[in-house]
């Protein structure tokens, strides 16, 4: 095949014509803090399908994009460079800023989704230079500041359409996704389908079945509509049960050992309340799920939360399995704190990294974050899990309170552990899909597309720790995955831009009465048309699960996300150079192999037909 003839010269080439159609809208934002925009080229415009500038000044244009303003002589703040004078361009997409004073022009691109909030800065008795103007606060651990000329009138057209297109839900306007019309080779939607998936696992079985209950969302609204259930359960035990359960999430199938046939099941908390309300059918269904696997009479559930947040949930009606009441169970609680404690710990991680770093208090900065203790603890829960089924032969039942924050967590990293198609690029589409996107993560209020209300308290960066812990086990495993950390960061830059319908909305229904799929581009229609530019040259499959060690001497911070902005904490060389010459040099080594492997079969073929010349003995040396 072509793809497989392409050299290394062609492999970097490709990197420099694609890699803003990657993660870069936000990745190679700002040249002066991203030495892989810097070696690439100082401009950070997409060539191929965006639009060719008409003026030097304005904004290369993505199929869809259209400018909404223009502010020029306006001054970018950079807290590294100091100030630069250019035009800023706000299009339905994203601020384009581009300097005009510098002998090498640089540009600085922000997808609007980015954005958290804009703050005016300064008023019209504001004196000294650059003290009247923007400030851009952002998802994606960095701040944006610009000055404007109180005489040239500009701050408040271009403050306004800021706001009216980074958060267009609040402003009764489209997200960019329904107006962005690239098409793509590939098609992103066809990643994930469910009845594949499950067939892949070796579902429908004798103990487990395929149900369409759920087809029209009557059972529950934020789960998938097909659903694994054990064999023996009927459509009115479901019933039961999801009355039984907060929001209906009844426990259903994630993942099955293709051997013990032990399995992983995910739900969410009982509804005991302080009266310790019991249900029969929610125990024997539970009953069923250590039936269905005969190598252990035994069920673990996992409860993500600390015992005390568990045990103050029944105040609220909700609460978690006794023990006396589920024979064979044994309770084990992970101690993964809430979306606020999450929240806040980020915030201070954020606060440490941009702008500036104190290198003084450098490592006590990051303890005093906990953002590492946090990761080590989603990290060791799914550990557990993971060795729980694959050493012990035991099924295990995950939930939290409603089953979409702590538990996607715990589910979709234990089955990136034990799965080796997990920790490849379409299997890991394939996982997001399925434990995050299908059962309903609420990525709407979790990331809040589109709305203005940044001090949400829904707001939480429950998939982002998600994806460091992938990051934490990749480096502990670095042959293991077929992906690379740019992969992790491009699918994090488009949780945010709003570019793709991938991440958009809270669950299947919404995106189903959205029509999500007929309407938008998948962001793995982008990925796997340019698959070259996201895979591991060290990669060698390897089928065994892992089980890494889950300690906090294991973890380390994830400087090429949190720190990308800053110059002084970037590796100097674009390692994703050096990654494209790597996998340009192991295509060449195979083909070779496979040359060599050819040949001798021809060889070998020639010599055992009738007639043929018996195969002379090569020496070692000679051969």
């Amino acid at each position: 095949m072509a793809k497989e003839r392409k050299s290394t010269s062609d492999l970097l080439e490709m990197e420099n014509f694609n890699l803003k159609n990657a993660s870069s809208d936000s990745l190679a934002s700002d040249s002066k803090s991203s030495s892989l925009n810097s070696k690439l080229g100082q401009d950070s415009s997409s060539v191929g399908e965006m639009s060719t500038p008409s003026r030097p000044d304005d904004p290369p244009l993505l199929p869809g994009e259209k400018v909404q303003g223009v502010a020029r002589d306006v001054t970018y703040l950079c807290p590294y460079s100091g100030p630069s004078r250019g035009v800023i361009s706000v299009t339905n997409y994203k601020l384009h800023f581009r300097s005009m004073d510098k002998e090498t022009p640089y540009v600085i691109e922000v997808p609007l989704g980015v954005l958290s909030r804009v703050e005016k800065v300064g008023g019209q008795s504001s004196r000294g230079e650059n003290s009247y103007g923007i400030e851009l606060f952002c998802k994606d651990m960095r701040n944006l500041r610009f000055g404007h000329k109180q005489e040239n009138h500009s701050r408040r057209n271009v403050f306004e359409k800021l706001q009216q297109y980074a958060f267009p839900l609040s402003h009764k306007l489209p997200l960019f996704a329904f107006e962005y019309t690239e098409t793509f080779p590939e098609n992103g939607w066809t990643v994930h389908e469910t009845i594949a998936e499950l067939k892949r696992m070796g579902v429908p079985n004798d103990m487990w079945k395929v149900t369409k209950m759920n087809e029209s969302w009557e059972v529950c609204d934020s789960y998938p509509a097909v659903w694994a259930v054990p064999a023996a359960a009927s459509d009115d035990d479901l019933r039961q049960v999801a009355a039984f359960r907060s929001r209906g999430r009844v426990p259903v199938l994630s993942w099955i050992h293709p051997e013990s046939q032990a399995t992983l099941t995910r739900c969410s908390q009982p509804l005991v309340g302080v009266a310790g309300k019991r249900s029969r059918e929610d125990e024997r269904y539970i009953q069923l799920i250590m039936d269905a696997n005969a190598q252990s009479h035994k069920l673990y559930i996992m409860d993500a939360r600390p015992s005390a947040n568990a045990i103050a949930n029944k105040a609220k009606g909700g609460g978690y399995e006794s023990e006396d009441a589920y024979q064979n169970a044994e309770l084990v609680f992970l101690d993964i704190h809430n979306i606020h404690v999450m929240r806040e710990s980020l915030r201070k991680l954020k606060e440490l990294c941009f702008p500036n770093i104190d290198e003084s208090r450098w490592l006590s900065g990051i303890e005093s974050t906990y953002w590492l203790k946090h990761i080590k603890c989603i990290l060791a829960g799914a550990c557990r899990i993971a060795d729980k089924i694959e050493n012990h032969k035991t099924s295990v039942l995950v939930h939290c309170s409603d089953g979409w924050d702590r538990t996607a967590q715990l589910t979709a990293l234990a089955m990136l552990l034990l799965d080796p198609y997990y920790r490849t690029i379409k299997g890991f589409e394939v996982l997001i899909e399925k434990e995050w996107l299908s059962f309903g993560h609420k990525f709407q209020q979790r990331i809040g597309h589109g709305d203005d209300k940044h001090s949400d308290a829904d707001r939480s960066p429950v998939f982002l720790q998600f994806v460091d812990c992938v990051w934490q086990v990749a480096t502990m495993y670095p042959n293991a995955f077929q992906f690379n950390e740019h992969f992790l960061i491009t699918i994090l830059d488009h949780l945010y831009s709003c570019r793709f319908g991938t991440f958009l909305y809270n669950s299947d229904r919404e995106r189903a009465m959205e029509k999500v799929k007929q309407r938008t581009t998948s962001l793995w229609s982008m990925i796997n048309s340019s698959i070259d530019l996201y895979r591991n040259p060290l990669y060698h499959a390897q089928p065994q699960a892992l089980i890494p060690v889950a300690s906090i001497r294991c973890i380390r911070l994830w400087r090429g996300l949190y720190c990308r902005w800053n110059p002084s904490m970037r590796t100097q060389d674009p390692v994703y150079q050096r990654a494209r010459e790597m996998l340009a040099l192991k295509e060449q080594l195979e083909r070779q192999a496979e040359d060599g492997r050819r040949e001798l079969r021809m060889r070998t073929s020639r010599t055992s037909m009738p007639g043929g010349t018996p195969a002379r003995l090569a020496s070692p040396i000679h051969g």
